[in-house]
């Protein structure tokens, strides 16, 4: 089943649809923690905490309110070694279809076409951290591809080798598949509002599952709405203030 036309009139921003997804996968964690950069899974968090009435706890990095680590990405990675964090969050220049990640270069390695800024700990903590939620907001075949051009973070792993973490599910601006880690490979679970299988098959560079009739992600709710815009958006502005400035006008002049 397709979504909607793209002239669907819609009541939320793409920004807070993304965020309530996250939110439903991150489920009944503990503990949540979100790396640089990532503004989306940070709403997402937030929001998370604030349903849960302050549950699970949000270690968000680059915020002297919203964590407790004293000593950076290296206490992180020791928690997550440790099994004290349950969520984490990826991106990358590149995806593909058994859910490795490319954080560091497009094309032969000693010939780059393009450089990302580093793997830095993805590798590690997508093998420690139970749950990792795939994100990136341009779903092209530029960035969906069959396969990186480099693995920064391997999706899966032979069956000999003891992993506890990884992947669960890639979300993006026109859908949202999930990770099936036995056969290492993404099924596409919902379409957005706005979006259709025809436009969704036409911009993934990988094969995938579907269902005979895909449904359409379900729309925040007007609490969640309510949530995000009044309680969520003005923390957020903490880390993120050009993102809470632009899609909340937090900040903003009137």
């Amino acid at each position: 089943m397709n979504a909607p036309p793209p002239e669907a009139k819609k009541d939320f921003r793409d920004e807070e649809l993304l965020a309530s997804v996250i939110a439903d996968l991150i489920g009944d964690a503990r503990h949540v923690a979100v790396g640089n950069a990532s503004p989306i899974p940070a709403l997402a968090s937030l929001l998370a905490r604030e349903r849960g009435k302050g549950t699970p706890y949000v270690s968000l990095l680059g915020s002297p309110k919203h964590t407790f680590f004293t000593d950076g990405g290296r206490e992180l990675f020791d928690c997550a070694g440790q099994g004290r964090i349950d969520v984490f969050f990826l991106s990358g220049g590149e995806i593909d279809g058994e859910g490795n990640v490319n954080l560091v270069s497009i094309g032969e390695y000693e010939h780059p076409t393009a450089r990302f800024p580093g793997s830095f700990g993805s590798s590690y903590l997508y093998y420690v951290v139970p749950k990792v939620i795939l994100f990136r907001t341009e779903h092209s075949k530029r960035t969906l591809v069959p396969r990186v051009s480099f693995i920064s973070a391997p999706g899966g792993s032979p069956d000999n080798v003891h992993r506890t973490g990884g992947p669960v599910g890639l979300i993006t601006n026109r859908c949202f598949f999930s990770f099936d880690r036995q056969r290492k490979r993404f099924k596409l679970a919902s379409i957005h509002p706005g979006h259709t299988l025809a436009e969704v098959i036409v911009n993934t560079g990988f094969e995938f599952d579907r269902p005979p009739d895909v449904p359409e992600t379900r729309a925040p709710s007007p609490e969640t709405l309510r949530l995000m815009r009044e309680t969520v958006a003005p923390e957020l502005a903490e880390v993120y203030p050009q993102f809470a400035a632009r899609v909340f006008g937090i900040g903003k002049s009137a």
